[in-house]
């Protein structure tokens, strides 16, 4: 799938956000973004994907701060809660974000849709939406998403209120679902080393080479 570039005064409207604040439990309790892949850490090729689709860009992490930091780009820890998962972060990330629309997604998918804000963006204005979720023909795939950054104020009260689930936040709001049943692959999480290893050996045919997409830098 060829990178879809969006025109410079739509990119202007959207942040992209990385959510790697969780504990990485199926990690052995290893900051998941930071986790190497054929050399690199697993957020680096999310931010190759992710940094041409979008106008500025944000990490949400708890620990590791001046390592995040060295990417190049600002840092936001959760704002709520003690590591109550990917609701506390995207609270906090759309308060940092610095323009009306918010394109969250997770640390751990390398092969992140290179069309991802073009579609979401696009659905959600079609369907005068507030939020836009990536669907890969199975199941809602709820961190990868677009969302309107005014929503903050809702989702802060959400979470005071007990909410933990990103999808029942998502069905209080007007919210739509994007098909793309067609990079189903693109959604697969890297969650273990077994994976990161079965991860690698599709993609490169178990040389310990990445493909170019993967090397490059953001």
């Amino acid at each position: 799938m060829p990178l879809q570039v969006q025109p410079p005064d739509v990119r202007a409207q959207l942040t992209g956000a990385i959510l790697a604040g969780g504990r990485g439990s199926r990690l052995g309790g290893q900051d998941k973004g930071l986790f190497p892949l054929a050399g690199q850490p697993l957020i680096r090729y999310v931010l190759t994907a992710l940094a041409p689709q979008v106008g500025a860009l944000l990490i949400n992490a708890n620990r590791h701060l001046d390592t995040y930091r060295t990417f190049g780009f600002p840092v936001c820890q959760d704002d709520f809660g003690d590591y109550y998962g990917p609701l506390a972060g995207l609270s906090s990330l759309l308060s940092h974000a610095p323009s009306p629309y918010l394109l969250c997604v997770p640390c751990d998918a390398p092969k992140l849709p290179l069309d991802l804000a073009a579609r979401l963006w696009q659905s959600l204005h079609q369907a005068n939406a507030e939020i836009s979720v990536a669907h890969d023909g199975v199941a809602m795939q709820p961190t990868f998403a677009l969302l309107r950054t005014e929503l903050q104020l809702d989702l802060a009260a959400a979470l005071q209120a007990g909410e933990r689930s990103l999808k029942h936040w998502y069905q209080s709001r007007h919210w739509v679902s994007v098909d793309f049943s067609d990079q189903v692959n693109a959604f697969s999480n890297l969650n273990t080393p077994q994976d990161c290893a079965a991860f690698l050996a599709s993609e490169t045919g178990s040389s310990p080479l990445v493909l170019s997409r993967f090397c490059a830098q953001p």
